[in-house]
């Protein structure tokens, strides 16, 4: 018996030892939107402007960094000076949404998962062209319908989109309101 028991502990600790090496098996549950968190690039309260909302987790540190928008959370990825070891980012899911102007506490989705809405005429929280994100294509598709715009993946979100001015769509359209932002 005590050779067997031996065996089972050695196993079990290289099977540990080579896990150690790897991405961690599962990401670290969203955190649900409340009135404390504040955008890392606005430094106002997410919860007051419309659209989808985002958040990443790093790696060593348990606790979200909020964004005010869907596009704001993947330019933290862009940007070369903002940290690099995430392990999570989620964005609203507004397929899920229960309206542009509340996105909603807790239907958040894996970034790299959704699917996400360019180039349509609705604008973010911030006045800015946004990144729409949604768990499925239907409920894109259904946004485009209304909206315009074009179905891209995470990894396909275009830089020149997600870091550009952001003010202005490629047919000149403008915001509804126009652009008191800057």
């Amino acid at each position: 018996m005590k050779p067997v028991h031996l065996a089972l502990i050695v196993a079990a600790s290289l099977a540990l030892a080579g896990c150690e090496n790897k991405e961690p098996a599962e990401m670290p549950a969203p955190y649900v939107l409340n009135q404390d968190a504040m955008g890392r690039y606005c430094g106002m309260n997410v919860l007051e402007h419309a659209g989808p909302k985002g958040q990443i987790i790093l790696e060593k540190i348990p606790e979200a960094i909020w964004f005010s928008s869907a596009r704001d959370t993947v330019a933290f990825t862009m940007l070369p000076d903002e940290p690099k070891e995430i392990a999570a980012i989620y964005v609203s899911d507004m397929g899920k949404a229960p309206s542009w102007e509340k996105p909603g506490a807790d239907n958040w989705i894996d970034a790299r998962k959704a699917v996400f809405v360019i180039d349509s005429r609705v604008r973010g929280g911030m006045g800015a062209e946004e990144a729409v994100p949604f768990s499925s294509e239907e409920a894109a598709q259904a946004f485009i319908a209304k909206n315009g715009g074009r179905i891209v993946s995470f990894a396909a979100l275009p830089e020149s989109y997600i870091l550009g001015a952001g003010d202005e769509s490629d047919d000149g359209a403008e915001a509804p309101g126009g652009h008191d932002h800057g």
